[in-house]
């Protein structure tokens, strides 16, 4: 990819795609990205990144020459932690090396939706114009896809990456908070006896009515988790609801009228934490009618957790004083800040 010039006129940042070999570069600059908030996962997932070949994926690195890094301090770093020797393919010459100061990921998620994710800049190449770059071959790899969207996921909290998203051509889409129920099998003993209670035999065409008419689609503009990108949001559609009734991973509850809230549980993942792996099972999205349905369809989501012998659940609720305080109300804990939700909308000119 060709060059592009510093915000300020200074040198050009070149963008070109990831290679294997960038992978001690990336994670010695994003290995304490949040400091004590959060662990970044770019250091864990980017040498997959860079090795993957699928035509739906699009991982980049940013690149500064020799003598911009200098200027932003980089060339006092140890050999391999910012450099990328030439080899052929498109680095720097061998002897003069080039330095990686920046990463993203894009990704297809359908015919007409796409998600940026992972973008990273070296805290010393600030000020070059990195981000813009990065973001805008993601937005470029999008167009030529066919996407008409791209979106992506900021942490409420993170005020850079909102102003950098928004100077690049995202709006503001939704924003949502994850519940946390604590798996327990035994979670929906009693129900029977309650006013609304699980429906043992989902209907995905019932589903999909009331998820329709809800206020929390209204509020998610539609988007849901993904089913095969991991924390990514794409539009739940009525074809989703109905794999996820054939998979077992629909989630219904009701009273003799209708359907009164349903979830649906996208995957269930592993990781190792001091030498114990836990299980963690995520449900895409919730949506309720009032606070009851709503602590009834969390018994169902703790009792298909547990099911699913996961030590941890993660549902994704509507960030509104409404939804919040209903789980709230029902003493099912929730994460104590939103995520934001982005879009780009690629169908104008670049």
């Amino acid at each position: 990819m060709s060059g592009r010039g510093s915000a300020a006129g200074g040198p050009a940042v070149a963008v070109r795609e990831a290679r294997p070999a960038d992978a001690d570069a990336v994670a010695a600059f994003t290995r304490d990205t949040w400091g004590e908030r959060h662990e970044d996962y770019i250091p864990r997932v980017f040498p997959d990144w860079a090795a993957d070949d699928d035509p739906d994926r699009g991982t980049f690195v940013a690149t500064l020459p020799p003598e911009a890094a200098a200027s932003a301090d980089l060339d006092g770093r140890e050999a391999g932690d910012t450099r990328v020797e030439g080899d052929g393919t498109g680095a720097a010459d061998a002897g003069d090396p080039e330095a990686v100061v920046g990463c993203i990921q894009a990704v297809s998620l359908s015919e007409w939706e796409a998600w940026g994710q992972g973008i990273r800049v070296d805290p010393a190449a600030r000020g070059h114009g990195v981000g813009t770059a990065l973001s805008e071959a993601a937005l470029d790899w999008a167009r030529e896809r066919g996407a008409a969207v791209c979106r992506n996921m900021v942490f409420s909290w993170n005020a850079m990456g909102l102003g950098q998203s928004r100077a690049v051509g995202f709006e503001p889409e939704t924003e949502f908070r994850f519940a946390e129920p604590d798996p327990d099998a035994t979670a929906l003993d009693g129900a029977a006896d309650a006013g609304v209670g699980p429906l043992a035999d989902p209907d995905p065409n019932a589903a999909w009515a009331f998820w329709s008419d809800s206020d929390a689609r209204d509020h998610l503009r539609g988007l849901a988790l993904d089913p095969d990108e991991s924390w990514a949001c794409s539009q739940l559609t009525r074809g989703r609801l109905a794999a996820a009734t054939a998979e077992d991973r629909l989630l219904a509850v009701g009273d003799a009228d209708a359907v009164a809230g349903v979830a649906v549980r996208t995957r269930v993942t592993e990781r190792e934490v001091d030498g114990e792996t836990t299980r963690t099972a995520t449900y895409g999205v919730a949506a309720w009618r009032d606070a009851d349905a709503a602590g009834t369809l969390f018994d169902a989501v703790a009792a298909d957790a547990a099911a699913a012998d996961a030590d941890g659940a993660r549902v994704l609720i509507p960030e509104t004083v409404d939804h919040v305080s209903d789980v709230a109300a029902n003493r099912v804990s929730v994460a104590t800040e939103p995520d934001f939700v982005m879009c780009a909308d690629l169908t104008g000119e670049p």
